[in-house]
């Protein structure tokens, strides 16, 4: 009797990540600076950097480590660690911010469902607790299975950079010139 193939799950464009150990990402971070900060701030262009979208006081990247396909954060520009730090405008345009990802990701994936969440601290699970970020993320009935339960692994169909092209086509109002530093 023979069995069933086994299937095997590529996601070479992630190993980057993973050879990557803690001390090394953060040396990439210039002094002072919030992990998020320094990605703003490295000169890197859009699609390199994963940037979709670039305001007055705050910015939307890609998740480097996504749940899903189409999980965007949405941020301040500045470090802050809590809702209540944020000025005015930047609270405004946050949550600006967050409704244009919010179509952008409606649009390009079709979702059956959005989550929308903010990690404040690190008692909640915030991976960088020193700066808000906003997550926004597709859903699908019966997207949860046992790669992410039982093998602790999640199954992406796309590379970053396509997610990155497929959003920025659909960001609403303006969308982010590929030679952005």
């Amino acid at each position: 009797m023979t069995g069933s193939p086994l299937d095997r799950l590529w996601a070479g464009w992630r190993m980057p990540y993973i050879d990557r150990d803690d001390d090394a990402r953060a040396s990439e971070v210039p002094a002072g600076m919030t992990l998020f900060e320094g990605i703003l701030n490295s000169g890197l262009s859009d699609p390199e950097s994963f940037i979709l979208w670039r305001g007055e006081s705050c910015f939307a990247l890609l998740n480097a480590y996504p749940y899903s396909s189409g999980h965007v954060m949405v941020l301040p520009q500045r470090g802050v660690a809590d809702l209540a730090q944020l000025t005015e405008a930047e609270h405004a345009e946050l949550w600006s911010g967050v409704r244009k990802a919010v179509a952008a990701v409606q649009q390009a994936y079709r979702p059956d469902g959005i989550n929308v969440g903010i990690n404040i601290g690190e008692g909640s699970g915030a991976g960088v607790p020193g700066h808000l970020h906003v997550h926004v993320l597709p859903r699908w009935s019966g997207d949860t299975n046992f790669m992410t339960t039982v093998a602790e692994a999640r199954v992406l169909p796309e590379s970053l950079s396509d997610v990155w092209s497929r959003l920025a086509a659909v960001w609403p109002d303006e969308a982010p010139a590929a030679d952005q530093p």
